[in-house]
């Protein structure tokens, strides 16, 4: 969206930020993940390998994490799945709160829930509260614990 190819686009923000920046693998084979996640880290040091809840994407998290590749596990949607990443030492775990909600179910207890399951458990993967919808999400996420959170900037044209 931004006219320039993901690889330079992920550089330019890189650039910008000092923190991690999750970058995302497309395939939907592990071994490809793995190969897109070692591509991904040579772009800069502070990116951080998005890899999705799936079991493709647990695998290849795996054997990342194994290599001391950061990585974040998004598409959460469970306690259960937030387990899975943090039991493989997943450095970013990313429940979709908006998404979870967009169902009919409640994204900020299961943010809650994630949290205190982490808490009690002694899991070093910091909670990413993500597909925040609104400013109660960015508030209740904030006190409920979360470590981070990513938003979708909208823009809206006020004048022709």
């Amino acid at each position: 969206k931004e006219g320039l190819a993901f690889p330079d686009l992920i550089k330019a923000i890189t650039d910008l930020v000092d923190g991690p920046v999750s970058a995302e693998v497309v395939s939907a084979d592990p071994d490809e993940m793995v190969r897109q996640g070692h591509h991904l880290r040579t772009i800069a040091d502070n990116v951080v390998v998005k890899v999705p809840m799936t079991r493709a994407g647990i695998t290849a998290g795996y054997r990342l994490v194994a290599e001391d590749i950061p990585i974040n596990v998004t598409l959460v949607f469970s306690t259960a799945q937030a387990i899975i990443a943090g039991t493989i030492g997943a450095t970013f775990v990313s429940p979709f709160l908006g998404r979870v909600d967009d169902v009919g179910n409640d994204g900020l207890a299961l943010l809650a829930d994630i949290v205190g399951t982490y808490t009690a458990q002694g899991y070093g993967t910091e909670v990413l509260a993500a597909s925040l919808r609104h400013p109660v999400h960015v508030v209740e996420s904030a006190r409920i614990g979360a470590d981070a959170a990513t938003m979708r900037q909208i823009r809206k044209q006020i004048f022709a």
